[in-house]
């Protein structure tokens, strides 16, 4: 008897010492990228079935072995990546230091809705759709902008962090909470959904720095007198809403009755026709004191040239015109 419970030990033994072993033995079930999502709040016991099902490890048991080594390790939550064969031990430390995957989805100045639905679709996370379902839908800011028709102009553009389970919803979280944020830095005391939609055509109509608050300041006149601000980007945006864009703007754009077109309506656009930078929102929040009522495109480009009269400007603009012609 004495010599079976030897051997019964010994085999206990060399099975602990084998186990022990396994744990620093490299695995993957099978080659390329392995993504695993581990949800908060989640146990050992399912983080275990998670990494098993997905062949990260070869037994579960082997990550209820390693965690007994290691009582302490506290394990996060997250979306991880495994590229190649790693130990149980190395898949542990990787969760219990957060070295959680994430790729980063960049959004320019200026972008609209429509141009952010078509970068998420790109990263094969977010369909286009459902961004655009998203993003319609504004109660999230109904306390900055309880008349905003949707999250236009609040989407703030900047580089976020996404996992491959990043939702839609998740996104537009992310981008109006920086919105926030930014907003709270500007201090502003102005009504939001207004100067977010006057930043949003500042925004869009130059990329010059030193013009943004002129550009600013020529609405801020316009819509004193009561004038149409003629603002080409609302048009466009005006034909994407209604699905009719095609690249250029046509006289039936310049003609359309869309309340977003302001050659046909006095005023700002009902909100944004794009998610400006804080450059463009501090502009409109100071707009420059001028007697600027018109401006167009430089001909050899970098910025615009501004007049006070219709008589100036229209001397401006074919000014322009010779130029181009002459060029062309």
């Amino acid at each position: 008897m004495k010599k079976i419970a030897l051997i019964l030990v010994a085999l206990c033994l060399i099975a602990a010492v084998g186990a022990v072993w396994s744990l620093g033995q490299p695995y993957l079930s099978t080659p390329g990228e392995t993504f695993v999502r581990i949800e908060h709040g989640s146990g050992t016991a399912s983080i275990a079935r998670t990494l098993q099902e997905a062949g990260v490890i070869r037994y579960s048991w082997q990550l209820w072995m390693a965690r007994l080594m290691n009582p302490s390790a506290k394990l996060q939550a997250g979306e991880y990546r495994f590229a190649q064969a790693s130990s149980v031990l190395a898949v542990l430390d990787r969760i219990h230091r957060g070295d959680i995957y994430f790729f980063e989805l960049t959004v320019p100045e200026g972008s609209n809705r429509f141009d952010i639905a078509r970068l998420a679709s790109a990263t094969g996370t977010i369909s286009a759709a459902d961004f655009m379902k998203a993003s319609a839908n504004p109660a999230s800011i109904r306390d900055l902008a309880p008349r905003a028709p949707s999250l236009e102009g609040f989407l703030f553009p900047s580089t976020y962090r996404l996992s491959h389970s990043t939702t839609a919803v998740e996104l537009c979280h992310l981008m109006t909470t920086e919105f926030r944020h930014q907003w709270k830095r500007l201090a502003p005391s102005q009504d939001a959904l207004q100067v977010v939609t006057l930043a949003s055509l500042v925004e869009k109509e130059t990329g010059v720095a030193e013009e943004r608050r002129i550009v600013a300041g020529v609405f801020a006149n316009r819509i004193a007198k009561g004038m149409r601000l003629d603002c080409d980007p609302t048009t466009i945006y005006a034909a994407l809403l209604d699905n009719r864009y095609t690249g250029v703007i046509h006289k039936s754009d310049l003609l359309n009755q869309n309340p977003y077109n302001t050659y046909q309506n006095v005023g700002l656009p009902p909100g944004p026709i794009a998610n400006p930078g804080a450059a463009s929102l501090e502009a409109a929040l100071h707009p420059a004191e001028t007697e600027y009522l018109f401006f167009v495109a430089k001909a050899e480009g970098g910025g615009h040239v501004f007049s006070a009269t219709r008589a100036a400007h229209e001397k401006a603009v074919a000014a322009y015109r010779h130029a181009k012609h002459k060029a062309g």
